[in-house]
């Protein structure tokens, strides 16, 4: 599985504050039903653990600092980020906003067994099966890719956003 995200961390990923503000923030959705779907969503995530299976991340870092709730919110949700970076089977890289972009990121998308890409929106999901489509979601995967931070670099980026966010939490709420 290869997944590109420019807006939002994804739902593999997500910490169940984050899931459940994700499903919820900004939609007419029952708090009961948002807290139920993120349960679903964070026990869904034990697929990450199992090491037969490849996994592969990539975000802009728009996506780690657009944040839906407070800024400890954001600190829990990096920390999981860099924590999941950990597993050997597990690869995840973020774009800098610091490097030029090879296109722009008009949307996020999940390719499953390379054989069907997922697009997530407002109202619901879009699948693309087509050759074309798939290699195109492919090669923009593979483009963001190569100016992606991977390994120690990623940790630094992490941590910088991090400090970002402690900043923001010794703000006085406006």
């Amino acid at each position: 599985m290869v997944s590109f995200q420019s807006a939002m961390v994804p739902a593999l990923l997500q910490t169940a504050e984050y899931a459940r503000l994700a499903l919820a923030v900004g939609r007419d959705v029952d708090e009961g039903d948002a807290a139920k779907a993120a349960a679903v969503r964070v026990e869904a995530q034990t697929v990450l653990f199992d090491s037969a299976r490849e996994f592969s991340f990539l975000l802009t870092e728009g996506a780690v600092r657009t944040w839906p709730g407070p800024p400890s919110l954001m600190l829990a949700q990096l920390d999981r980020l860099a924590m999941v970076a950990t597993l050997s089977h597990v690869t995840l890289g973020v774009v800098p906003w610091s490097v030029r972009v090879p296109a722009f990121p008009l949307h996020g998308f999940t390719i499953y067994d390379g054989s069907v890409s997922v697009v997530e929106t407002l109202t619901g999901d879009l699948s693309f099966s087509e050759a074309d489509e798939m290699a195109t979601h492919m090669e923009t995967f593979e483009a963001f890719a190569a100016v992606a931070v991977y390994g120690a670099a990623l940790r630094r980026l992490l941590g910088s956003v991090a400090d970002d966010y402690r900043e923001l939490t010794s703000r006085p709420e406006k």
